[in-house]
């Protein structure tokens, strides 16, 4: 939508206003080059003191349900305080997986390659790659054993979690499992600041748009899902969630503080991030990015395939790239085929071919032409495929 709205305004030749405090590494380069003029805005709304950032350790911490003891501790303190807390969590249901204690069997969703969720209070498992769902199982499958164990906390489990600790204190949670009725979500804002909520636990709907005056302790659960991950993008939304979601707190007169959750409190980039703020981050982020010549200092062009046949992705992305070279593209580098990184979803198998160059009229030279090529082609009928130019993930 940015990157449209952007060519829409060049080429009604208006000016395009962009909006963020988190913008994104291509947007920020884009001032760097000159092509964007990059204005900022130094104060909170209404001069709003900037919360404070810290980072709590939970290495061989002992855990309630993902939450540590100097979390459970903070929390009484600011609600000992009046304050209301918010404990963000990035993942739905009661638990991300169900696994035998006696032979280690895990729950897994029978059309992709993923583990089934947990939502203990429906008592049923659901794929949140498909959307398939099932009673949960009893007992172990495998074995028989009943010493079936949720691994893992999502919202659900944080929310019962809380209700022990804090027995006399209003609980809401807000994410897609209770807001799909009708006037859930307004209903469920509207005990926030009527003070009838003091604890709120939420996922990403709850990261920006929202204005909770009240909150002056906001916590991120976890955060090391976004250190990790075959996605290059990944460490981005990372800050970019981090920062957003450490915008809730002390959004008026009252001071607010930030604490995060991590096994990996040494991580560079979220140190950096904590210390100096995301624009010393995204600086570093950048130059990660020049070194691996990553974008926005190349261009990528994903072509993806998938299919219930097992054999025909692959083959039909080692027919497509000999199309491709035989069109004797300069300047692009081809990457695979390769299986996805979820390799089966939805009963089908993926697989995908990335394209690379420095100068993105090199890419887009070849794709026209192959594009081409490839909706003639009897084995692309025999696949779905699609070609994502600048693609955003790489799953």
């Amino acid at each position: 939508a940015r990157d449209v709205a952007v060519k829409r305004a060049h080429l009604e030749n208006v000016p395009v206003l962009l909006g963020s405090a988190t913008p994104s590494l291509e947007s920020l380069h884009n001032t760097h080059q000159g092509r964007y003029a990059h204005l900022l805005l130094s104060e909170r709304a209404g001069n709003a003191r900037p919360p404070a950032l810290a980072v709590l350790d939970v290495r061989k911490q002992p855990m309630n349900s993902g939450l540590s003891l100097a979390l459970v501790n903070a929390m009484r303190r600011h609600l000992d305080a009046d304050g209301q807390v918010l404990l963000f969590l990035n993942r739905r249901g009661y638990a991300p997986t169900l696994l035998c204690h006696d032979c280690g069997w895990v729950a897994q969703c029978r059309r992709c390659d993923a583990h089934m969720t947990l939502f203990a209070g429906q008592r049923r498992l659901r794929c949140h790659h498909c959307g398939s769902e099932r009673p949960a199982d009893p007992a172990c499958p495998e074995c028989e054993s009943r010493a079936l164990s949720p691994v893992g906390a999502g919202t659900e489990r944080l929310e019962e979690a809380l209700q022990g600790l804090f027995p006399d204190t209003g609980i809401a949670r807000i994410d897609r499992d209770t807001t799909r009725r009708k006037g859930a979500l307004q209903s469920l804002l509207d005990s926030v600041h009527d003070g009838s909520t003091r604890i709120l636990v939420g996922t990403q709907m709850l990261a920006k748009g929202h204005h909770f005056p009240e909150v002056t302790l906001v916590a991120m659960v976890d955060v090391d899902q976004g250190l990790f991950s075959a996605d290059f993008r990944a460490t981005e939304r990372m800050a970019q969630l981090i920062t957003q979601v450490a915008g809730r707190a002390g959004r008026a007169e009252r001071p607010g503080q930030v604490l995060i959750q991590t096994h990996h409190p040494d991580h560079p980039l979220l140190q950096l991030l904590l210390r100096e703020g995301y624009a010393a981050f995204a600086r570093a982020a950048l130059e990660e990015r020049r070194q691996a010549s990553l974008p926005p200092f190349s261009y990528l062009a994903l072509l993806r395939a998938e299919a219930v046949d097992g054999e025909l992705p692959l083959a039909f992305l080692r027919h497509a790239r000999e199309l491709a070279e035989a069109l004797q593209p300069r300047g692009v580098q081809l990457l695979g085929p390769i299986p996805a990184p979820m390799e089966r979803r939805a009963g089908r198998v993926r697989a995908q071919l990335l394209l690379q160059a420095s100068r993105r009229a090199d890419l887009h030279r070849l794709l026209g032409p192959w594009a081409q090529q490839l909706e003639t082609d009897k084995l692309a009928r025999k696949v779905r495929w699609s070609i994502d130019v600048d693609p955003q993930e790489m799953f």
